[in-house]
């Protein structure tokens, strides 16, 4: 049985809302391309939200539609974001202490 630590967090909840995870050795796996493609469309994505809510909020007569719907963009695109942090820090190796 893989333990938690060798788990992948994929950029995606299951349907209950719960995070799902891959475990598996191949990082060229069918489903491991498919998290990493998705992860990187995630992150384009964020770029491109937070460059329309820049030209957005410099509007001066932008209205409060318009910002709120900004604000659930952004805030939908950085809990994206923060998943394939999270996602990919559990990934890098682990550092050694000293004395260990």
């Amino acid at each position: 049985m893989t333990s938690h630590d060798q788990l992948r967090l994929l950029p995606w909840a299951g349907p209950d809302g719960k995070p799902c995870f891959l475990s598996t050795d191949d990082s060229e796996s069918r489903l491991s391309n498919l998290a990493d493609t998705l992860e990187a469309t995630y992150l384009d994505l964020a770029a491109e939200t937070l460059d329309h809510a820049t030209d957005v909020l410099n509007l001066p007569e932008a209205d409060p539609e318009d910002l709120r719907a900004v604000s659930t963009d952004l805030a939908e695109a950085l809990g994206h974001v923060l998943r394939v942090a999270e996602s990919r820090g559990q990934r890098l190796p682990q550092k050694r202490s000293i004395g260990s």
